[in-house]
């Protein structure tokens, strides 16, 4: 059964795709609507559908606006407009189908092929992506595997000089300068590193032992090789002073 949000400023028109929606309601379901977009941000950034329906026009903002908001967009998206000009743009965005209101059954029928096509497919990915992290991680102990940008990086730890918290983003600081964004919280890049390199040195931060230059004890921070200035968090520093 597929799950799906829909998100758009017109009842009227939420009311109006739930009801086409219902005529394949043996292969979808609709678990959530919004006509307020910061609200179905807040869900959507907490919870991962397998569709999303959204509007492109609303007056707050507009959908690719919304889209570029979203820190997890693992789902399908389907972009409903009464205008047809935005078809290339919703392409570039990631879409994988553009219906123009009144949305046809026909359509509808054919969009839902292309949803189920799109969740198979990401299904199979994250299989792949688990099986390589699980013959990395059984193969090379030094090595830990990161998704960015749509693909698999293999590091080295020893390449790794900090991590920082961005939200529900976190940035990488390799050796050379390199930084890889990646779309998880601080605490799961906790959960990949080693714990005998790393240490969460503050809520913010994950430093690699090995990487210190300097510790300033006197105004409590670490300099790191890259010469980042990394503060020690008060509660922390008693374990920080015994990995040391």
């Amino acid at each position: 059964m597929i799950k799906a949000v829909i998100v758009d400023d017109e009842p009227k028109a939420i009311q109006s795709l739930s009801w086409e929606l219902n005529n394949f309601s043996d292969q979808i379901q609709v678990v959530e609507t919004f006509s307020d977009p910061h609200e179905a941000i807040t869900y959507l950034n907490s919870n991962t559908p397998d569709c999303l329906f959204l509007d492109i026009q609303m007056p707050t903002m507009d959908g690719f606006q919304f889209l570029d908001k979203l820190y997890n967009t693992e789902f399908a998206i389907v972009i409903t407009t009464a205008y047809n000009e935005y078809a290339i743009k919703a392409l570039k965005h990631e879409a994988i189908d553009y219906l123009v209101k009144p949305i046809d059954s026909d359509d509808l029928e054919d969009t839902l092929k292309k949803i189920r096509k799109f969740n198979s497919r990401l299904v199979n990915s994250t299989k792949i992506e688990e099986a390589l992290r699980n013959f990395n991680s059984h193969h090379n102990k030094k090595k830990i595997t990161i998704n960015t940008d749509g693909k698999l990086i293999f590091v080295d730890v020893d390449d790794i000089i900090m991590a920082e918290s961005d939200g529900n983003y976190s940035t990488i600081f390799m050796e050379g300068g390199q930084k890889l964004v990646v779309t998880k919280k601080l605490k799961e890049v906790n959960s990949i590193l080693p714990d005998n390199y790393f240490f969460r040195i503050h809520n913010s931060y994950i430093i690699n032992l090995n990487k210190i230059k300097e510790f300033i004890k006197n105004e409590g921070y670490v300099v790191m090789t890259s010469n980042h200035k990394v503060p020690v968090a008060r509660q922390r520093k008693s374990d920080f002073l015994e990995k040391l």
